[in-house]
């Protein structure tokens, strides 16, 4: 699976929502059975997204399922497994050892919404069978007592220790949701953010967003061309001996040109 620089959640009860969710040309989506849906609308929502995965999609596709210990969890797993979504997300995952049950080799991506999520994140990163880590920041901020601040200076100690272990165990990392869909430059900063801090890409509410996502995580033509650039560089130092060179007065060596490589090869480039 290529980096997904947006996840759009999509609610399950919504079927014009996963029918507009189909054009948006997000990376990632993430049909919704928890937060997103009432409760009496949950077995709706289950039919909804089991019928959407059989007609089938052109990315990925993961489905958050409701808490385990909820009295939608058992009704969740056989529906939902039985059409074999790309991956599980599930919430409030504060502890490894994730039942293996609950799975059935299904890629797993685990929200990290809570302080205990928080630091038990290097060991849930580590798991065999998980795919990601996801940030939720809303309830985290909420378990926190932290106050809102527009830089997100209560959270960055614990946005850097789940990008820090997802880096660790070489897993992706996903960056929380923006609450107000109005807000398109708040919401563009907080993905620059996001970006800078080390995330993969970021998860998303409304269709407004995927764009600004894709854009902010993505790789701009002034990259490539600077990798290219390096590159050239590299290459005909290399040709002359050199085991380092200098470009634009910056020493350039080995990791940078991995980068450059990077660069170019998430480009198609």
């Amino acid at each position: 699976m290529k980096r997904p620089r947006s996840a759009l959640y999509v609610p399950g009860d919504n079927l014009r929502a996963i029918a507009k969710a189909r054009t948006l040309g997000a990376d990632m989506l993430i049909l919704d059975l928890e937060d997103g849906v009432a409760p009496e609308h949950k077995a709706r929502a289950r039919e909804n997204i089991c019928a959407a995965l059989r007609e089938g999609f052109e990315c990925p596709v993961l489905v958050r399922l409701n808490s385990s210990g909820t009295v939608w969890e058992q009704d969740d797993q056989e529906a939902v497994l039985c059409e074999k979504p790309d991956g599980l997300v599930l919430p409030k995952v504060e502890e490894a050892g994730v039942p293996r049950s609950m799975t059935l080799g299904l890629p797993l991506w685990l929200m990290i919404e809570t302080p205990r999520g928080v630091l038990a994140a290097p060991d849930l990163a580590a798991e065999q069978g998980v795919a990601g880590l996801i940030v939720g920041a809303n309830d985290l901020a909420h378990a926190l007592r932290a106050r809102p601040s527009a830089d997100r200076t209560p959270l960055l100690h614990a946005l850097s220790a789940v990008v820090l272990a997802a880096r660790a165990h070489g897993k992706f990392v996903l960056d929380a949701v923006y609450n107000d869909i109005h807000d398109a430059e708040g919401f563009e900063r907080e993905c620059l953010q996001g970006r800078d801090l080390g995330f993969d890409g970021k998860t998303v509410i409304h269709p407004s967003q995927v764009a600004v996502a894709q854009r902010a995580y993505g790789v701009s033509e002034a990259q490539v061309q600077a990798a290219r650039e390096l590159l050239s560089a590299w290459e005909a130092g290399r040709a002359e001996g050199k085991s380092l060179i200098t470009l634009h007065g910056q020493m350039v060596e080995a990791m940078h040109v991995e980068e450059a490589r990077a660069v170019l090869l998430e480009a198609g480039a």
